[in-house]
């Protein structure tokens, strides 16, 4: 029987799963990403939700409303949270550490069929997944606007994207970013000290400048003409990478194909990012599509600036 219908499409995908293999053996750590996985699934029919089918480290799942399927898209980071948390607990493998879970929602006509779904909302539900970050849920604006009023007041707007495969871009809200208490501000130096005042970011790129205060990200770089900071390069995606203002610290999302690539002044360290995170401190140079010593991948140079370094002075 065919079914057509208004629903929410929900992509979950639990990544970090290679190094527990790595780490765990083949046998132990297929078993806690199926146990993990199954406890995501389990948070669908509590949320009125139908779970289509699990695809390996993730599933699939739809919801007649988008406040059914926030909710479980929140379930599901609570219940990985507490097994990353015992992962810290003395003796706990090291590898559960590593897991991160990234969420994406889209809302539209659904064609239910087989025991499948089919449409331009699974369609864009699967393909919002490749950009969200670390413990990211990632919503269209149709499934905002189907949230009440204070829901839809924990997101902001990271603009509009290109989403691999579709000629239209999409309009992206991010929730309120969650990260791991250990992991948010983390860096190849350790922890950085959130800073009490606001602060800016600087970039630059060719002839081209711009500093943003933390009140005016998240800020896109990329190919795409919706981008904030917009670089017109063939090995730069659309929507590349992205920039956000979390817990006082300026962090650097990679959402790209290719990588993105950090170098800080005064380190000869190369932390790459793939569909990873990293907090941006002092000055250094991030690499799109390459490290930033190819001379054929394009280069952002970056500082870090104090609010004194943001207001123009008068002389």
């Amino acid at each position: 029987m065919t079914r057509i219908s208004e629903r929410t499409v929900l992509f979950a995908d639990l990544r970090g799963s290679t190094s527990l293999y790595e780490t765990l053996g083949n046998a132990e750590a297929t078993s806690v990403v199926t146990h993990t996985v199954t406890m995501m699934a389990r948070t669908v029919p509590k949320c009125d939700g139908q779970l289509i089918k699990t695809l390996g480290d993730g599933l699939m799942a739809v919801f007649d409303s988008s406040e059914g399927g926030l909710k479980s898209a929140g379930l599901m980071h609570d219940e990985l949270e507490q097994l990353v948390s015992r992962g810290r607990e003395h003796g706990a493998s090291a590898g559960l550490r590593s897991l991160r879970l990234q969420v994406a929602l889209a809302r539209g006509e659904v064609v239910e069929m087989a025991g499948d779904c089919f449409g331009d909302a699974v369609n864009v539900a699967a393909r919002l997944l490749d950009h969200a970050g670390d413990n990211e849920t990632l919503v269209t604006a149709g499934v905002l606007n189907d949230l009440p009023a204070d829901q839809r007041a924990r997101f902001r707007s990271l603009d509009w994207m290109h989403l691999r495969g579709r000629a239209e871009p999409v309009h992206v809200h991010v929730l309120g970013t969650r990260r791991h208490a250990d992991a948010a501000a983390a860096t190849q130096f350790g922890a950085v000290e959130p800073s009490p005042d606001p602060e800016g970011i600087r970039l630059a790129w060719q002839d081209m400048v711009r500093v943003y205060a933390a009140e005016h990200l998240p800020v896109v770089l990329g190919r795409s003409p919706q981008a904030t900071f917009r670089l017109d390069d063939s090995k730069v995606s659309r929507s590349h990478a992205r920039i956000d203002w979390t817990g006082g610290t300026f962090q650097l999302t990679d959402m790209s194909y290719n990588g993105t690539y950090v170098r800080f002044g005064g380190s000869d360290e190369l932390i790459t990012l793939r569909r990873g995170s990293c907090t941006l401190h002092g000055y250094g140079v991030i690499g799109l599509g390459g490290a930033p010593a190819d001379a054929a991948s394009p280069s952002i140079r970056f500082d870090v600036l104090s609010i004194v370094d943001t207001v123009p002075h008068l002389v």
